[in-house]
């Protein structure tokens, strides 16, 4: 089965295709020699000359038509539909730079170059096969009306269909092997070098960061806006009867916390439509009183200790500290429920320290494996070339970071 792997193989019919629009993109290039060699001979001494000036120059047009851009979209939608697509992830439109149009150009000629050959066998031996099949019984080869071809009738001439019949299995062969090195002569041409895959590569780190900046703006800010608005929820439904005053009360926290939730979503499709707007400055250390207020409206009572200078910390630090704080404060109401949490904010000369802990919760114990905030948090503090430590701390859950920030010597 393997000997006749190529005849049943469906990407050996899909190379044919290939090799036969090559050969009808030769038909052009072949009217044009036509035209410009009887052209030519009146200014040439021999007529082998003027058909070698001729092929020169249809050469020449050739390469020249191959640097067009729609010729490399036409080539590379050709190779990634019959050639079984052997530079996954190359876009063929405007080349960038020389070699790339140099490799497409290279490409495009020999396709055209083999397509022509392999067309024209594929025409001459079918024909040839259908003229000689009745040649054992005719006693000849009638390829014309006038001159046919006599041959010896029978046994003695039944070697000229068969000969005919193995050269279209040869035929086959020779295109499924053709077809296989220009795979391979593709794979070479017209996939991508080390640079441009390395530039693919950053692009898509680039891409994959700020998804991932975006996910934790979204997490941090939405995330907790929605855990205090689903606290407070309850709460006003238990109390809607027995304590309009509290219920109302919680009801404004919902009202706060679903604005600001609104102007973080509003900050981050902004990002997204790559908006001016967007890149206004967000919440940083300066809001947090705002923030320890709407937590305590949730139920939860928060301490907050504030040391140093916080307006002098960068206003990057000071942004990504205040969502921090603000993940775990959503994790104590999320986790914990309404406990005592503490909140410490050193902010020194060289290293801003943030330090909250609360009571362990019920739910608590689930989060040693860490989840998404706490992956935010610590990609966060990556970024900013600090530290951070999440855990168990007796009966209290704490988490400390520490983020450089000032000169050093």
């Amino acid at each position: 089965m393997r000997l006749f792997g190529p005849l049943l193989d469906r990407a050996t019919y899909r190379r044919w295709v290939y090799f036969i629009l090559g050969g009808a993109l030769s038909v052009p290039y072949l009217l044009f020699a036509a035209i410009v060699v009887p052209s030519l001979l009146p200014l040439v001494v021999t007529v082998g000359r003027g058909v070698v000036i001729a092929m020169i120059t249809v050469v020449l047009v050739m390469i020249a038509s191959s640097f067009i851009p729609a010729v490399r979209v036409l080539e590379g939608a050709a190779v990634r539909e019959l050639l079984d697509d052997p530079v996954p992830g190359v876009t063929f439109g405007p080349a960038g730079s020389w070699p790339v149009r140099l490799r497409s150009s290279a490409m495009f000629l020999l396709h055209v170059g083999s397509g022509c050959v392999v067309s024209l066998v594929s025409l001459v031996v079918p024909v040839a096969f259908g003229f000689a099949v009745a040649a054992p019984f005719s006693g000849r080869i009638v390829l014309s009306t006038e001159d046919p071809i006599l041959v010896p009738k029978g046994w003695a001439s039944a070697w000229i269909p068969a000969a005919l019949l193995l050269g279209l299995v040869a035929l086959a062969y020779g295109v499924w092997l053709a077809g296989a090195l220009l795979t391979r002569v593709a794979r070479s041409l017209l996939g991508m070098s080390a640079a441009e895959r390395i530039a693919q590569l950053e692009k898509r780190t680039e891409q994959l960061a700020e998804r991932n900046r975006l996910a934790r703006e979204l997490h941090d800010s939405v995330g907790h806006a929605l855990s205090v608005v689903t606290i407070q929820a309850g709460a006003a439904r238990r109390t809607l009867r027995t304590d309009p005053d509290f219920t109302e009360q919680a009801l404004t926290a919902i009202e706060e916390s679903a604005r600001a939730a609104l102007e973080d979503l509003d900050h981050v499709l902004g990002l997204l439509r790559e908006e001016a707007s967007a890149r206004t400055p967000q919440s940083g250390l300066a809001e947090l009183s705002s923030l320890v207020t709407a937590t305590r409206l949730a139920g939860a009572e928060v301490e907050a200790e504030v040391r140093g200078e916080p307006s002098g910390v960068p206003p990057v630090v000071s942004r990504e500290a205040y969502r921090i704080l603000q993940e775990c404060l959503t994790n104590a109401l999320r986790h914990a429920g309404k406990v005592p949490v503490t909140v410490l904010v050193d902010a020194g000369p060289e290293l801003l320290r943030l330090r909250v802990s609360n009571p362990l919760g019920a739910a608590e114990p689930s989060r040693d494996g860490g989840g998404r905030g706490l992956r935010g948090m610590a990609e966060r503090v990556d970024v900013l070339g600090g530290t951070i430590t999440a855990g168990r701390a007796g009966e209290q859950w704490e988490v400390e970071v520490a983020v450089p920030w000032g000169k050093r010597r």
